[in-house]
């Protein structure tokens, strides 16, 4: 499989990488629905319960509790799944990536057409006047981070109960189903609106790199359930 997949990237000069969770585990970032993903593991209230907007609403110093403890990992650095797709668009094969991730590895692993569509930790804007903040502002503080002018600051990322930003969905959309190869990592596609993106691709090939099965495996043409890291290195950067 690996053969094909690099004759599949060899070939192709317009890939569109749609990635979940799974691509930021092996820079130490847990994942949400595997048997140690955040899902599973016991909190006061359940994940998706506090990651939601009405819970950031009515109890926003027990959300910063959580999201402090449990959504930020600064020491987090890009792996070779990053690196490579990087690579891939420096060499102008990967057209664009579109991240169901929050952590901002694909940029800082050099990437620079990335489409977040469920916001980045690392940004931060006050509720109140809109004056944007950096991640510090959430980890040099403690409890309720606090503008300058007063307000509430909260972080740009798409909580349960809120939508996704629309300029973003365009954007993917668009890439998606202009890609002539659409590689899908890292992701259960289980989680819409997002998964249900890649059915606007009309291209070549279906490329899934995932340690489980999915929904859409029927519809691969290539299937590889090794870790991407390992996968995207020996197929891009050896």
């Amino acid at each position: 499989m690996y053969d094909e997949l690099k004759k599949v990237i060899a070939k192709s000069d317009n890939i569109v990488f749609f990635g979940g969770a799974g691509v930021s585990t092996e820079s130490g970032i847990p994942d949400f629905r595997s048997v140690d993903g955040l899902y599973n593991q016991k909190y006061d209230y359940p994940p998706e319960t506090i990651l939601s907007h009405s819970f950031f609403i009515h109890k926003t110093a027990e959300f910063y509790k959580f999201y402090r403890d449990k959504m930020i990992c600064t020491s987090a650095k890009p792996n070779n799944a990053h690196i490579a797709l990087a690579e891939l668009e420096k060499q102008g094969k990967l057209k664009a990536v579109v991240t169901q991730n929050i952590d901002g590895l694909h940029q800082a692993a050099g990437s620079k057409k990335v489409y977040e569509l469920h916001g980045s930790v690392l940004r931060n804007y006050c509720m109140k006047c809109g004056k944007f903040y950096g991640i510090e502002a959430i980890t040099e503080s403690t409890g309720i981070p606090k503008c300058t002018c007063g307000g509430t600051i909260k972080p740009d990322v798409v909580l349960y109960e809120e939508g996704l930003d629309e300029d973003t969905i365009e954007k993917s959309v668009k890439a998606i189903s202009k890609a002539d190869v659409l590689i899908i990592g890292g992701t259960s596609l289980n989680v819409y609106p997002a998964a249900g993106f890649i059915r606007y691709f009309q291209g070549n090939e279906i490329v899934l790199l995932n340690k489980s099965s999915t929904p859409f495996d029927n519809e691969a043409d290539i299937i590889i359930r090794d870790p991407i890291g390992q996968v995207l290195n020996e197929c891009v950067l050896d």
